[in-house]
């Protein structure tokens, strides 16, 4: 028993402090952006560009509150995706205006070109709802507004996100899509391997079995002497 005490008392004490330092975890890497409403008035072909002050390898995760104020039904706020302006791999976003609320994901590629993957033309989106876009290694891309997936596990070979740009206008003569408001830009990323909170699963199943093997020999150890006694105690 005298030893039981003692891995409950190390348990108690070694878990608070590991659970506090966990939450240092030099891997991770934050942006966030205030997009103004005036950066989407402007021709796809000049986009106005934000470059991250991080690079965000593999493992991300991006989150967009679009609260733009749109002109008209016509009007729509793009995002792109970019691992690198010069290179024609990127991943887009689109938000149409009210009331229809169009919402779409597309991939560019070198090998295959523009491709939509997925076009939502009636209340795909609307602005109490988060868009969530992350991407991982195991897991590839997957698009989200609110709870509901548009996009699951798609492979884009890989993505390191470095910059994005935003856009309104799909020709120069387009009248301006939006007219106040703005779109919160956030993104995170990390190794979690690197995190010590990962290994936390692990090491209470340790001490868990730690437990039940300290419990086992106590009960067998005490059965013995019992035995023993009963034993010993004339008939």
């Amino acid at each position: 028993m005298r030893l039981l005490l003692v891995v409950l008392l190390l348990t108690g004490s070694f878990l608070p402090v590991y659970a506090q330092e966990s939450t240092m975890n030099k891997s991770e890497r934050y942006d966030s952006v205030q997009v103004p409403y005036g950066a989407f008035n402007v021709y796809t072909k000049n986009a106005t560009v934000f470059k991250l002050d991080h690079e965000h390898v593999t493992n991300w995760e991006i989150e967009m509150q679009n609260k733009l104020q749109y002109t008209d039904q016509e009007g729509n706020a793009v995002v792109r995706l970019y691992e690198n302006l010069d290179t024609p791999k990127f991943i887009e976003i689109g938000m149409g205006g009210p009331p229809d609320y169009r919402f779409w994901v597309a991939v560019n590629t070198p090998e295959d070109g523009y491709f939509m993957i997925h076009d939502e033309k009636k209340i795909g989106w609307t602005p109490d709802k988060l868009i969530t876009a992350t991407h991982s290694s195991s897991g590839g891309l997957t698009v989200s507004v609110g709870s509901k997936e548009a996009v699951s596990n798609l492979d884009v070979a890989g993505f390191t996100m470095r910059e994005f740009t935003v856009s309104g206008m799909n020709s120069a003569s387009d009248s301006s899509p939006v007219n106040a408001g703005a779109l919160t830009f956030s993104i995170i990323s990390g190794d979690p391997s690197q995190n010590p909170i990962f290994y936390m699963p692990f090491m209470v199943l340790a001490v868990t079995l730690v437990l039940i093997v300290v419990l086992l020999k106590t009960k067998k150890r005490t059965s013995e002497e019992t035995k023993k006694i009963s034993e010993n105690e004339p008939s």
